[in-house]
């Protein structure tokens, strides 16, 4: 057979296992929880259902179990937007954190979700880019914290995530001038990251941090 001919099956093969294995392990990604979540909920709610309709013998419909945690979602939302609700999580929060071993995984999960949503002292403020790991080539990270040495030169602390999976990374100590502040907001990094690179801005500008920025940057932290 003609080496070109076999060169373009090849390339075409490839190429459709570029195109094709996304959009497979998407779909066995969402099947895998649609079906977990499902599992779990089902039995919750399934004699709850009989009790309202007796005698049908049969499965509540697929799906319903996803649509279920999707109200309790929202009204979770909605209830956390009032004072009551945010009393009441409050006091959820307290209770959880009394709670041996409970108390240390949940604190760290909520102050992780916290970060990665800006919100709250624990939250990540800034975006920032280093040369990472060898000089011209850059890294997307996370500002988390700003302190000096023991020869008093500011130091930031840099949260590296990796990609596609940005709850896991390193923490790297930069001394603060070797980090440049960007453009982009939290979101925008995420996406980023999440996409391999895929997704991106239309530009993303750095800039070397000054002593004016860095007098900002210590009143966030």
């Amino acid at each position: 057979m003609n080496s070109k001919i076999i060169h373009n099956i090849r390339k075409n093969i490839i190429a459709g296992l570029l195109f094709l294995l996304p959009i497979a392990i998407t779909y066995l990604v969402l099947e895998f929880l649609f079906r977990t979540i499902d599992s779990i909920i089902q039995p919750v709610i399934e004699p709850i259902f009989n009790q309202i309709r007796p005698g049908l013998g049969r499965r509540i419909p697929p799906g319903v179990g996803i649509a279920i945690l999707a109200i309790l979602i929202y009204f979770a939302g909605l209830l956390g937007s009032n004072m009551l609700g945010r009393w009441i999580g409050k006091r959820i929060h307290a209770l959880f954190l009394k709670m041996p071993l409970v108390g240390l995984i949940y604190s760290t999960v909520k102050q992780l979700i916290g970060s990665f949503s800006g919100e709250g002292a624990t939250g990540f403020k800034r975006v920032v880019m280093i040369e990472y790991p060898k000089e011209n080539c850059w890294a997307i990270g996370f500002l988390t914290n700003i302190f000096n040495d023991e020869s008093n030169i500011p130091m930031a602390t840099i949260y590296l995530p990796t990609s596609p999976a940005p709850n896991t990374g390193w923490v790297l100590f930069v001394p603060i001038y070797d980090v440049y502040d960007t453009n982009l907001n939290i979101q925008e990094a995420l996406r980023i990251i999440v996409s391999g690179g895929t997704v991106k801005p239309n530009i993303i500008k750095k800039q070397p941090i000054s002593e004016a920025n860095i007098n900002e940057l210590k009143r966030l932290f």
